[in-house]
């Protein structure tokens, strides 16, 4: 069984290789992506059928589309869904890895992090030491898209709070918060699944989305209840959203900060990411 880091202090990468196939959520085709150690900090992609061209290192000004995932604009093509390998990278604790993808969509497998952090685990971990230290948050940044916001405060330590309100009754109001550590997420988030609405699916199909959503690989709330239950936790929705805003923070890094988005959405997600990035750019050029 994998021994998780105790926290994020320390930089981590994968110990080996590993693979995993399935069907994209959108495109609906079938993409592969092998994870492999780096010895550079941050999360670089390359193109499993162009192996010689440079890696590329992520961060938020690549996002380009992020309704209903995030995507991203690369040198060597576009990228999408991205958010729930991210989501297992950091949130296990990996700093550092080589993500090389066969394919312009992220393989959805079962609509969690569950089956990266699975993936995570069969590679092993190798600890490269102490992260480089990360600009101290100086001001608090909130972002705000209609009602909707996400704010992150300084704070000592990594904490994470979401909320949610639908007028769905099945999920209706949820609530849920961590001081997060790699074996909190392994636990308590990953296995939380991306979910949608049955009224909107046929519209989304016929808009070119979810070509490869399923009954396995989401869940699908029907007003007051689910059509593939059962969840794997009563709030998983919330917990859900928590899983997106790790993935989407960590194009820019999982800061030391307190953070919490209230009715959050990649779009709202990665414009935190990318204040905070430009917030740690500038802290850094008036040390430097």
């Amino acid at each position: 069984m994998q021994c998780w880091p105790a926290d994020y202090s320390g930089a981590w990468t994968l110990a080996g290789s590993v693979e995993r196939s399935g069907v994209a959520l959108h495109s609906g085709a079938t993409t592969r992506v092998r994870l492999a150690p780096s010895s550079q900090p941050g999360y670089w992609v390359g193109r499993l059928q162009q192996p010689g061209v440079p890696l590329q290192r992520l961060s938020p000004d690549q996002v380009a589309e992020t309704r209903l995932c995030t995507a991203l604009r690369l040198d060597s093509g576009p990228l999408a869904t991205v958010e729930h390998l991210l989501a297992a990278l950091a949130g296990s604790g990996v700093s550092q890895a080589e993500i090389w993808v066969d394919g312009d969509e992220i393989p959805l497998l079962d609509g969690s992090a569950q089956p990266w952090v699975e993936a995570i685990a069969e590679a092993g971990l190798e600890a490269l030491g102490q992260r480089p230290a990360a600009a101290a948050l100086e001001m608090p940044i909130t972002v705000q898209q209609g009602s909707s916001f996400a704010t992150a405060l300084p704070s000592a330590s990594l904490q994470l709070g979401v909320a949610v309100d639908y007028p769905q009754r099945a999920i209706g109001r949820q609530f849920v918060a961590f001081e997060l550590t790699p074996e909190q997420f392994v636990s308590e988030i990953a296995p939380a699944r991306t979910f949608g609405f049955r009224e909107q699916v046929e519209q989304l199909r016929a808009a070119g989305l979810i070509q490869g959503g399923a009954l396995d690989n989401a869940l699908v709330c029907d007003g007051d209840h689910w059509l593939n239950p059962p969840l794997r936790f009563a709030d998983e929705p919330a917990r859900h959203k928590l899983l997106d805003l790790i993935g989407d923070l960590a194009l820019a890094g999982l800061p030391v900060a307190q953070v919490f988005a209230y009715r959050g959405s990649h779009g709202l997600h990665t414009a935190l990411a990318a204040a905070l990035a430009q917030a740690h750019a500038s802290a850094a050029d008036r040390v430097s």
